[in-house]
């Protein structure tokens, strides 16, 4: 604690970007909350705006190379905030998914997990991978199989569809490799370590059950990223 204050006594510019940043997440979820008290929006849709629009703040924290305290910290206190909204309605536009689920919850773990585990390192691509592949491939996935999926399956009971899945495999594939394209380089490691995290994260999804792959995707995606990508021959 008393490093964080001296960084950030020493560092008085990192005060306006970690406003700007809480400030940006407020608005994406006072929106969704609005839109789901005001203009009859699912609990669904409302929820994946949260979901989707929060994930790619990872981006502006890798941009701007904050320090991982301000990551696990945020992570933390948004944890805190999910487990207390599922007994005092807080968020139940975002809460309210029609089914069991520590979805939110499991969500904000896997951020600090991720950033505690890459950001000493500095390997900050890995742990973006598993954030925005669980952001947009789980995000779209669900978008897509609910209303467009016509071709049902069921893995222990959790129903899924062929066009969700095939969303996010798609989805995984492309954010896993437009990130290492841009870390790693136009190499077959890039492409082989792409392909091998969508097709693991979409096995991931497939089991969803109280909203666990909220956990399992992102670390997942990342670990393995991070594992190819070292014992891969360059």
């Amino acid at each position: 604690m008393l490093n964080s204050i001296s960084w950030l006594e020493s560092n008085p510019a990192l005060w306006i970007e970690i406003s700007i940043i809480a400030i940006a997440l407020g608005a994406i979820v006072l929106l969704a909350e609005t839109l789901y008290r005001r203009t009859g929006t699912t609990s669904e849709l409302a929820r994946k705006i949260v979901h989707i629009g929060t994930g790619n703040v990872i981006l502006v924290a890798w941009w701007l190379q904050l320090p991982g305290w301000v990551g696990i910290s945020a992570a933390i206190i948004a944890s805190a905030i999910a487990l207390l909204s599922y007994y005092i309605p807080v968020l139940p536009g975002i809460n309210s998914v029609g089914r069991k689920s520590l979805g939110t919850f499991f969500y904000a773990v896997s951020i600090g997990i991720l950033i505690a585990w890459f950001w000493p390192i500095e390997q900050f691509q890995y742990a973006a991978i598993g954030i925005l592949v669980m952001t947009w491939g789980d995000g779209f996935a669900g978008l897509i199989g609910q209303n467009f999926g016509q071709h049902p399956y069921q893995i222990w009971g959790i129903k899924k569809s062929w066009e969700g899945s095939l969303t996010m495999a798609l989805v995984s594939y492309l954010v896993s490799s437009l990130i290492l394209l841009g870390v790693e380089g136009n190499n077959w490691q890039t492409w082989v370590v792409s392909l091998a995290v969508a097709l693991f994260a979409t096995g991931l999804e497939a089991f969803s059950k109280l909203g666990i792959d909220n956990l399992t995707v992102p670390i997942g995606s990342a670990a393995l990223a991070f594992y190819l990508s070292n014992i891969l021959p360059g």
